[in-house]
């Protein structure tokens, strides 16, 4: 399969939603809807994986750049309100979704050449899942980065529950329970991203890219393209908080613990600063989902000690279970439709969660030979 090499010309092959335009054998790929904040539909997602699939074979690619259109976003998760639609109307579509989706983010995590994604502005969910494979994940002082599922009645997922524990246990259950936005400096910190830069240098990548060698060291030249010569990375956010995640997020404690904690301690008149971490923790953990703070936590648990093939089967399950029988379809209502912000999660209350509710959404609805994904990490084999 040929493609155009050594070329600064824009190649548009694909869907205008998604862009695909090759500078010195490199392909980058521009997500292209950025009314939408890049949010992928299932006609992106199709296409998305057309075309890694196509880099991937085609010998002439030797890396490959994903990044959004426009200077608000890299991509703010999947088009939440379609799957709702096909939620609400019963035409099934929304399983392939997600097994579409999975399958495109495994394949970006496996990819056989250097993959580079800018993630510029706001990073949510899918946008995770299509960065978080990437060799070099740059951020700028712009991004907003979060996997805030949980506040809709679903689990971080697109892999979350193996790519949040590359950090701490601890600092892995804050953010896929609270769905914090992260700072790019967090991101760093937190090993979600390799580069903090000025997002004003990536508006020039392409010209530094249209003189790298494509000889030695690819991921290097990489590096030193994105990279700028004197890069002083703005404060971690997040630095200032660290011993307060530690102390209500650690390992041994379950959600009503850190709930209690986190209440006990506001009664104590903390400072200003703390006390507003305090509060805004607090909030976060009693208005998303009961149910799935629960279940997001054990996966998080579980997900430390299973392949990243393993994570995407147990997420598509959980999903499959948060949509059919759970508090999916009411949380996108309250607060992406109707926009009341009223959530009618069942059961409403913490205290009310029961274990083996739990244990029914960590199970699977498949058997494991007729699992959507259950080929995933057993029969790709690189050409």
């Amino acid at each position: 399969m040929s493609s155009p090499t050594n070329t600064a010309n824009t190649t548009n092959i694909a869907d205008p939603k998604v862009l695909l335009r090759v500078v010195n054998r490199v392909a980058i790929i521009t997500l292209n809807r950025p009314a939408a904040l890049n949010s992928l539909s299932n006609e992106m997602i199709h296409e998305l994986a057309r075309l890694v699939e196509q880099c991937r074979v085609n010998d002439n690619i030797v890396a490959l750049v994903l990044r959004g259109a426009g200077e608000k976003g890299f991509c703010a998760g999947g088009d939440v309100r379609e799957l709702y639609h096909s939620v609400t109307s019963g035409d099934g579509n929304w399983k392939q979704f997600f097994v579409d989706e999975y399958r495109l983010d495994y394949a970006l995590h496996i990819f056989p050449k250097p993959v580079v994604a800018l993630m510029d502005g706001i990073v949510m969910g899918g946008g995770m899942g299509l960065a978080q494979g990437a060799d070099i994940r740059v951020v700028t002082e712009r991004t907003k980065m979060a996997m805030p599922e949980t506040r809709i009645g679903f689990i971080p997922d697109v892999g979350a529950t193996r790519f949040l524990n590359a950090m701490s246990l601890e600092y892995a259950l804050y953010v896929g329970l609270t769905g914090i936005t992260l700072s790019g400096p967090d991101a760093v910190r937190l090993r979600l991203a390799d580069l903090c830069v000025p997002s004003s240098w990536l508006a020039t990548f392409e010209e530094r890219l249209s003189h790298m060698s494509t000889n030695g060291d690819l991921l290097e030249s990489l590096r030193n393209v994105f990279e700028p010569p004197l890069n002083v990375m703005p404060r971690a956010l997040l630095a200032t908080a660290s011993q307060l995640i530690l102390r209500h997020f650690e390992r041994f404690s379950n959600i009503e613990r850190t709930v209690a904690t986190l209440q006990r301690d506001l009664g104590g008149d903390p400072p200003r600063e703390v006390r507003q971490w305090l509060q805004t923790t607090l909030d976060a953990m009693r208005s998303h989902s009961p149910t799935m703070l629960y279940v997001t936590r054990e996966a998080l648990i579980r997900g430390r000690q299973m392949t990243l093939a393993e994570c995407f089967r147990m997420e598509l399950s959980i999903g499959h279970r948060a949509i059919e029988d759970g508090d999916f379809r009411d949380g996108v209502r309250a607060l992406l439709v109707n926009k009341d912000n009223r959530p009618r999660w069942t059961p409403a209350t913490l205290h009310e969660v029961r274990p083996e509710r739990v244990k029914h959404f960590l199970s699977s609805p498949w058997r494991i030979d007729t699992h959507p994904l259950a080929d995933l990490g057993v029969d790709f084999v690189a050409n």
